[in-house]
């Protein structure tokens, strides 16, 4: 697939039964993610709480791969935005984000009654893939993580359904601790 054609972003929705600061929270706090994601196992953040300029590392699965990934919060708004950007070996790979709305009418994961307000969470990807090093950033890609580029978009989109009904689950059975 040409890079023209190459998708560079996606994001998904859900709404979840819970207020925007608990699940800022509950993102906020990247061990989590190791719960959530189908690909990310566990997070080590050496001095939590973050907040932005806090660095982490990811440790990541899918298949036989296993790759890790260095990791930057740049964004910390309690519950409005949450943003951090990934890489390996000094490589910029990809800039993940959660933002949190009063929601609406949105699709429905969360099991609880609705108490507290409902809040629309929105998982963005950006690939950061691109410029100088972009190349060997995205054979990197293929060597460790078992994915190309061309079947990226399918596997993130995948990935960010399952970490959000995750996360709504969550929320939504009081397990936030």
């Amino acid at each position: 697939m040409a890079d023209a054609a190459r998708r560079w972003s996606l994001e998904e929705s859900v709404r979840v039964d819970a207020d925007r600061a608990t699940l800022y929270g509950l993102v906020s706090d990247l061990r989590n993610m190791g719960r959530w994601s189908p690909e990310c196992r566990a997070v080590w953040v050496r001095r939590p709480p973050v907040r932005p300029g806090t660095r982490f590392v990811g440790l990541n699965r899918r298949g036989p791969f296993v790759w890790f990934t260095t990791g930057r919060v740049t964004t910390a708004r309690p519950g409005e935005a949450f943003v951090f950007e990934v890489g390996v070996f000094g490589l910029p790979i990809a800039r993940w984000g959660y933002r949190f709305e009063d929601a609406e009418g949105a699709e429905d994961i969360g099991d609880a009654d609705g108490a507290g307000g409902a809040t629309l969470v929105t998982e963005t990807w950006e690939d950061l893939r691109t410029g100088r090093g972009a190349g060997l950033a995205t054979l990197l890609g293929t060597v460790f993580a078992g994915t190309n580029a061309q079947r990226r978009i399918a596997v993130n989109r995948h990935g960010m359904r399952t970490t959000l009904a995750r996360l709504a689950r969550t929320a939504t059975a009081g397990t936030a601790g």
